[in-house]
């Protein structure tokens, strides 16, 4: 334990923004899921507006820098790129 108590303080706030950072995430992996389960399903209009809400959620946490930008882009262009494939005629 620290001796300092600035740094007790510092303690105190990383165990609170890991706890608020690990929410954001783990909603971003649930929707993700949702995601791909509508695909797996077929359902183009489930998928696309599964994604509209998901792309909302990581471009919230990159915004507030609990994920990085391109990581926010990579993952939503996945999963646009699969869903674009699913809505088009075949």
């Amino acid at each position: 334990m620290a001796n300092i108590r600035s740094s007790e303080k510092d303690i105190r706030k990383t165990i609170k923004r890991t706890a608020a950072n690990q929410s954001v995430k783990s909603r971003i992996r649930t929707l993700r899921k949702k995601v791909l389960s509508a695909i797996e399903k077929g359902d183009s209009v489930a998928a696309s507006t599964s994604l509209s809400e998901f792309s909302a959620a990581t471009d919230k946490a990159a915004k507030t820098k609990v994920l990085h930008k391109n990581t926010s882009s990579r993952l939503k262009s996945r999963l646009a790129v699969k869903v674009s494939a699913l809505t088009k005629p075949a």
